[in-house]
């Protein structure tokens, strides 16, 4: 089978496309033919040797996937050949072939189709974990929402909204905005031209946001924080700016708000009875329309590098996926 190959800790430009064998899969593990495989900002930093979890070189890149399982490991029940499933894999994805663990695999109900299923388990799973697990998001509060143009900012709008919540979307451009929009978002900031705080105080009447959702960091995190409301949550997800920001303890202080850490990995593999009841609830959400997973571009295997330089460049509208 082909798969992308990473031999060295470098850019996208190093990658190239090989043929190998993969072994049959392990106890616990399945074989999945991969139709579609999500791309998400941790696969850029995990071939250059900057994420939390490091591998063994040389590794094939790519963290989800949706396709049919081909073959079942010893100990597997609840899995069998043919069944269409997507996987949160870690490892792996942007191949023909992948071994994952049988219980990050989840049975894709007939609505859902491979593209919308390869990209949902990562960035929805790290929002619905994120807004109705770790901050508590009930209907008719207000959630803002840094970089919401991309994957996991328009899944955070994509739930928000489904969960009766009132979303502002902030981003760089009127381009990513009109996305948002089309998404649902009640209240619009584009902090390319207006000063973020300005902005949050004009759309919130000064209240502030009751929940921030930042997976951008750097300079726009503390300015967010210190237009938080009174007991608000601000979701700590990801840097995709680069700089870690640190924020002053005295502002949870004042604003009776919370610092809320969220590391979606770590929640599916400490409670993974937890995940499995989130992913069901998601994929039912999925199948009735609540939800609408937009997958922007798609690339061939040998186009994979494009995929993870687009997303590094922060050029990319939504979701984009590897289809082999």
């Amino acid at each position: 089978m082909r798969a992308v190959l990473c031999e060295e800790w470098a850019g996208p430009e190093r990658l190239r496309v090989v043929t190998r064998d993969l072994p049959d899969p392990g106890p616990g593990e399945v074989k999945v033919r991969v139709r579609a495989a999500g791309v998400n900002f941790p696969d850029v930093l995990i071939i250059q040797k900057k994420y939390q979890f490091q591998p063994e070189l040389p590794f094939t890149p790519g963290a989800e996937v949706a396709g049919d399982v081909i073959a079942a490991g010893p100990g597997v029940e609840r899995l069998r050949p043919g069944q269409r499933v997507a996987s949160y894999c870690n490892l792996g994805g942007f191949a023909e072939e992948v071994i994952a663990p049988a219980d990050n695999c989840f049975v894709l109900p007939d609505e859902v189709g491979y593209e919308v299923a390869s990209v949902i388990v990562l960035a929805y799973g790290t929002s619905w974990h994120a807004l109705l697990d770790r901050a508590a998001l009930v209907a008719g509060e207000t959630l803002l929402v840094l970089g919401a143009a991309g994957g996991v900012g328009l899944a955070a709008i994509d739930i928000a909204k489904a969960a009766g919540a009132r979303v502002i979307a902030a981003a760089s451009s009127e381009g990513k905005l009109d996305i948002c929009k089309q998404y649902g978002a009640d209240g619009l900031l584009n902090y390319s031209d207006e000063n973020l705080r300005e902005g949050i105080a004009r759309l919130t009447e000064k209240k502030g946001p009751d929940v921030i959702y930042d997976p951008v960091g750097g300079d726009f995190s503390e300015q967010a924080f210190r237009s938080i409301a009174w007991r608000g949550r601000h979701l700590v997800i990801g840097f995709a700016a680069g700089p870690i920001p640190s924020i002053p303890l005295n502002l949870p202080l004042l604003k009776g708000a919370s610092l809320v850490g969220v590391f979606w990995g770590a929640h599916t593999k400490r409670e993974p009875d937890r995940h499995q009841a989130d992913m069901a609830r998601m994929l039912d959400w999925l199948a009735q329309g609540k939800l609408r997973p937009l997958v922007s571009h798609r690339y061939s295997l040998e186009q994979t590098p494009d995929a993870l330089r687009d997303i590094a460049a922060l050029k990319v509208v939504g979701k984009v996926v590897v289809t082999p």
